[in-house]
């Protein structure tokens, strides 16, 4: 079922990531530099994206089949070092202040306690270091499409790994005592409706 489901979401994303989404991700992360950490690396989507100021990446997550094929998919900087962990976003598998970045790209919307995720993110940041994201959330000022996220809610969890529609990502990046620098609200083009209001921009730990 794990292989099933790295193989599935791929196919999924392929839409979105062509009519936007790839675009998001290689803007987020371009003046990433220093030692990085992305959690929920999933099959790596995000891996043709790292510019060559990065010199060293961790990639983490849960499910040993994603991080098979996110190894099969490593095409960043030759000279960055690379490791990949398992391991939770509650539970990052890295010291206290580590690292120069933190990378969420659709994970928080399926992780178990969104609150603990984001103090682990602050935990392994050094001070001032920052969190880039791009998530799917809860509709913003369309009460038409919320309605319909909390009412397919329940099934959606069932069918996609836990993940939730409703979610209000910003607000927990803000309530974990995180400072945005940049925070865009905007529709994931061609992506279902339930899943495509989105917020993504980058976000500074207290110095």
């Amino acid at each position: 079922m794990s292989r099933l489901r790295a193989a599935m979401y791929d196919w999924s994303m392929s839409r979105a990531d062509a009519k936007g989404l790839g675009k998001w991700r290689r803007a987020l992360l371009a003046d990433l530099h220093g030692e990085v950490a992305e959690i929920g690396v999933g099959t790596g989507l995000n891996l043709l994206h790292y510019p060559a100021t990065v010199d060293r990446l961790v990639l983490t997550d849960p499910d040993a089949s994603c991080l098979r094929r996110a190894r099969r998919r490593l095409e960043i900087p030759e000279h960055a070092q690379v490791e990949l962990l398992h391991g939770t976003a509650e539970a990052i598998p890295l010291p206290d202040s580590s690292v120069d970045a933190v990378v969420s790209t659709l994970v928080l919307c399926s992780v178990p306690d969104v609150a603990a995720s984001m103090a682990e993110v602050r935990r392994v940041l050094r001070p001032g270091g920052r969190f880039v994201f791009l998530e799917h959330v809860a509709a913003h000022d369309d009460d038409a499409t919320l309605r319909w996220q909390r009412r397919i809610e329940p099934f959606w969890k069932l069918i996609s790994h836990g993940c939730h529609l409703t979610r209000r990502t910003a607000e927990a990046i803000e309530a974990a005592g995180f400072e945005f620098e940049r925070l865009q609200r905007e529709p994931m083009r061609k992506a279902p409706r339930a899943v495509r209001p989105c917020v993504r921009g980058v976000a500074r730990a207290p110095g």
